[in-house]
């Protein structure tokens, strides 16, 4: 839908090996369950992949009034803020940018630590499966845009603003067909040689050149 009413889309992969470099012990079952499994090198790899939204500015559309335009249908993502979508990622409402008005007069969103709204809940159990139910339909429609280097999870992420005509395209050739297994391999992209030297000692395949059609994004402290 953001697709056809012009947006733009920013693709977003961060990957983990099999033998779990590169994710704490507790998150790997949530981890594994909405990546692919694919092959880098001689290993085993999970890449999680993710399309979303990408504004340079204010959102498309807001109106003039900073009012949503599109209220009734809007994004999963956006019914469902400010609540994380990802069960290790705890609530904090200092990085929000909702007004202060929000916590001293909303709704009670977590008590006890447990988040009490039931609609709210249901809206991120259905953004989590749709997550594990779409990462084939992702992996096919990055393998065909030539999408095939991800980061390492925790250490940032590999970030594509492909065409939109060919992301329109690869999208309608995809959805609901049978998917072939793609041979095309990933790689990783690290922000240093102390890491790379991990994933190459794991049998990993790393990016030695970074190619024009990406950004990567540290989210290491400099």
């Amino acid at each position: 839908m953001w697709a056809n009413d012009g947006g733009q889309v920013i693709v977003l992969v961060e990957g983990f090996l099999g033998n779990g470099l590169g994710l704490p012990l507790q998150q790997r079952e949530h981890a594994e369950r909405r990546s692919a499994v694919v092959r880098s090198g001689e290993s085993d790899a999970y890449v999680a992949i993710t399309f979303a939204a990408y504004n340079a500015g204010r959102c498309r559309n807001l109106d003039e009034d900073n009012l949503c335009r599109i209220y009734e249908r809007r994004p999963l993502v956006c019914r469902i803020y400010p609540m994380e979508i990802n069960p290790h990622i705890p609530l904090n409402t200092a990085v929000k940018e909702c007004p202060p008005e929000s916590w001293e007069k909303g709704p009670d969103l977590i008590v006890g630590g447990e988040l009490v709204d039931q609609e709210l809940a249901g809206l991120i159990h259905r953004s989590r499966q749709a997550d594990r139910d779409e990462i084939q339909t992702k992996d096919a429609i990055c393998a065909l845009l030539g999408i095939r280097t991800t980061a390492l999870k925790g250490d940032g992420f590999t970030a594509y603003l492909p065409d939109m005509t060919a992301f329109a395209t690869t999208l309608d050739e995809v959805i609901g067909q049978t998917l072939p297994e793609w041979g095309s391999e990933w790689q990783f992209h690290l922000s240093g040689e102390d890491v790379a030297g991990q994933v190459l000692a794991a049998g990993a395949e790393v990016a030695r050149e970074m190619t024009p059609n990406y950004a990567f994004i540290s989210l290491r402290a400099a």
